[in-house]
């Protein structure tokens, strides 16, 4: 078994204009600081880590690590949550995800999405030059708007919806074999690969794509009234991202999943900083060290109510505190009557 790596931070709601958020170094310092191992980084536009540069140079790769390093952390993984939206967008969407992109592709769809398969495949080749095993993203959404079968659906209209997203994905896909990454798809509303039956449906459309993997993040099932710890069971052999994130559902009379369009404070399901919500983390990080997870546990700050500062200073401990350092031999062990294969036989009376 392994010992999950941890804790990590995603510093996506963090970074800003303000010290010491404003740069890579000195939010590295907080970071290390508050107990964090290792950092989690976005790579959009304007974020700390430029991919193009990250793809083509190892001295800048080996800068980004060594800043790190010398407060003691590691890079986690690359993110391109935000690049991985703009794959697949339903036109519904264009006006609101455009500010995701580059201001050259701004606009312009079709050139969006070719700018965010470049950066994917730049992620992925940057991911390498790290030394990372894996990549936290979003797969897009082209059948989003159409979740709910009212008014019905055209036959047929799912289904092209995920070979479309597939025929995308695959190159990218193939760009992260070559690399030795496994490209994990966060499973969340919003995605096309919001739950397992989406997960497997474009798991079949890419030919059960090796690197076609999953970034666990048990909130997102709790919003959506899935059991997260089943998840695992089923899907454990292709999770290889975790975010720490907690959230709670409570319904009642009023309103329910769908939110009635409410902001998160009065939504029956919102995210909440880790202790305070109803997943039991216990459970999932006994699953994880059962089923031999291989990465890291990061925590990813969202909550309606909590400061995200004291948010990140609970979480560091909180992870801690959950990680299971495995056991390297059974508990019985001591008992073990050194009985050897002739004897076993004569055991069974054979």
């Amino acid at each position: 078994m392994k010992t999950i790596r941890g804790p990590g931070l995603f510093i996506a709601q963090f970074a800003s204009d303000r010290p010491p958020f404003d740069r890579l170094d000195t939010i590295a310092e907080w970071a290390a600081g508050l107990g964090y191992q290792g950092l989690q980084l976005p790579t959009g536009p304007g974020s700390f880590v430029d991919l193009d540069r990250a793809a083509e140079s190892q001295d800048y790769c080996d800068e980004i690590s060594g800043t790190l390093a010398a407060h003691g952390l590691a890079v986690t993984e690359l993110s391109t949550h935000l690049q991985g939206q703009l794959v697949a967008v339903h036109p519904a969407y264009d006006a609101l995800f455009d500010g995701f992109a580059a201001e050259s592709v701004r606009g312009n769809p079709a050139a969006r999405t070719e700018w965010a398969i470049d950066q994917l495949k730049k992620a992925a080749m940057a991911s390498r030059r790290l030394g990372l095993g894996a990549h936290a993203t979003f797969s897009g959404a082209l059948a989003w708007p159409y979740v709910y079968p009212w008014p019905q659906r055209p036959a047929g209209l799912i289904e092209e919806a995920f070979a479309e997203l597939a025929r995308r994905w695959r190159p990218i896909l193939d760009a992260f074999e070559d690399n030795g990454v496994d490209a994990c798809f966060e499973i969340h509303p919003g995605e096309d690969l919001h739950d397992g039956a989406t997960y497997e449906r474009f798991l079949d459309a890419v030919g059960n794509h090796p690197r076609a993997c999953i970034l666990y993040d048990p909130s997102h099932f709790v919003l959506q009234q899935l059991d997260y710890l089943d998840f695992i069971d089923r899907y454990h052999e292709r999770i290889r991202a975790f975010h720490v994130k907690d959230a709670e559902f409570r319904p009642d009379g009023r309103s329910g999943v769908y939110g009635g369009y409410q902001n998160w404070v009065d939504r029956p399901g919102r995210f909440r900083s880790f202790g305070d919500g109803e997943v039991d983390f216990g459970a999932i990080f006994s699953k994880m060290a059962a089923n031999d997870y291989p990465g890291w546990a990061v925590l990813e700050w969202e909550c309606a109510l909590k400061h995200p500062e004291d948010g990140a200073r609970e979480g560091a401990p909180f992870i801690r505190d959950h990680i299971i350092r495995v056991t390297p031999h059974a508990f019985d062990d001591f008992a073990a009557s050194g009985v050897d294969a002739a004897r076993n036989r004569s055991l069974l009376g054979l």
